[in-house]
């Protein structure tokens, strides 16, 4: 056990060190979600692929500017490369929200253009800016002058009654001639009148001929293309016409189907583990420095629940988790009773 208990360390120090291309990395990344991909689950994903982009949850830039609100912008240095999403409309606050990303270290610094929930469009920033190319550019030029590090921005194909076939290249264009290198493309218009932030997610359809034109129209962009992408089959598919693959729900709910054999298939270098069960080992070091700084059980497994899925035992390691994480006192030896019904429902299946 303390041979595997030094594991994640060893997984992750060998990348840690600046030795990558932050471009390269974006040739699959996972989505920033909301209440999902924090500092937690950005570890656990780093276990199971070193290359990968790893993006923060939103964070918005007057959260930072006018609220002080560093300590949303913590992260370990392993999980490198990892890049900060902003949310924000107005170019002078995200220029500083922006510098003081960079001084933190982030690898990029990300604008949200594409989230289409009710509390963005009333702070004038997410997808509703679609509608406002100008300012997006103003703001992305601000960002780009106040700071070193990459400014990325992250959009749809288009907002309600907009055509995207006419919006995207304008909005593509004038992104380009503001400064940004690298653009994630969400392949769905949002409805921001009629429909609720999750039909937003899988009710408009999907136009990836589209986004594929558009690296045709722009290849001096970096073009990742994200939306609906289920699997590394998929993505690969997606690889022979973008830069790009961003992954989402299906990178937290079944991450390892995801993330375990992404540096080979995608990067073409060797995975980092070789089993889920690996990576539950792994984190428990982690998970004794988060109990040791007072953190509770729950807070890290929350975001481990979908490591089994499809698999056997996937069930009984839920149940054990969800049942037993939150309780006073849980340590690790939560993790060691569901793993335990992980190998016995494996052994059952043989």
């Amino acid at each position: 056990m303390s041979d595997n208990r030094q594991h994640p360390r060893n997984i992750i120090s060998q990348q840690n060190k600046g030795n990558y291309s932050i471009a390269r990395s974006a040739r699959l990344s996972v989505a920033p979600m909301m209440d999902w991909t924090n500092r937690h689950c950005r570890y656990l994903h780093r276990l199971m692929s070193q290359r990968a982009l790893l993006y923060t949850e939103m964070i918005t830039a007057p959260a930072l500017v006018q609220g002080g609100a560093v300590h949303l912008l913590a992260f370990n240095t392993e999980e490198h490369p990892v890049a900060v999403q902003l949310g924000g409309s107005d170019p002078a606050e995200l220029a500083e929200a922006a510098r003081i990303c960079a001084d933190h270290g982030y690898d990029e610094i990300n604008l949200n253009v594409g989230c289409p929930s009710d509390r963005v469009q009333s702070g004038c920033f997410g997808a509703v800016l679609m509608e406002r190319p100008g300012l997006v550019a103003d703001c992305v030029a601000a960002m780009i002058d106040a700071q070193r590090v990459d400014v990325t921005v992250k959009c749809r194909i288009g907002v309600d009654e907009q055509t995207p076939e006419k919006v995207l290249p304008d909005f593509l264009t004038r992104m380009r001639d503001a400064g940004v290198q690298r653009v994630a493309i969400h392949a769905r218009k949002a409805w921001l009148q009629g429909l609720s932030p999750k039909q937003n997610r899988d009710v408009p359809p999907l136009d990836y001929p589209l986004v594929y034109h558009m690296k045709e129209m722009f290849p001096d962009l970096h073009i990742s293309l994200n939306g609906g992408v289920e699997n590394l089959d998929q993505g690969l598919v997606h690889l022979a016409h973008v830069d790009g693959v961003m992954i989402g729900r299906t990178a937290y709910h079944s991450p390892w189907d995801i993330l375990g054999r992404a540096d080979s298939r995608i990067f073409g270098v060797e995975d980092p583990v070789q089993s889920p069960q690996e990576v539950a080992l792994a984190m428990l070091p982690y998970i004794e420095d988060h109990l040791a700084e007072g953190g509770r059980l729950h807070q890290i497994t929350r975001h481990m629940l979908g490591l089994f899925a499809g698999r056997p035992g996937a069930r009984g390691w839920r149940r054990v988790l969800s049942e037993n994480a939150h309780k006073d006192g849980a340590g690790t030896e939560v993790i060691g009773a569901a793993l335990e019904k992980v190998t016995d429902a494996a052994e059952a299946a043989e």
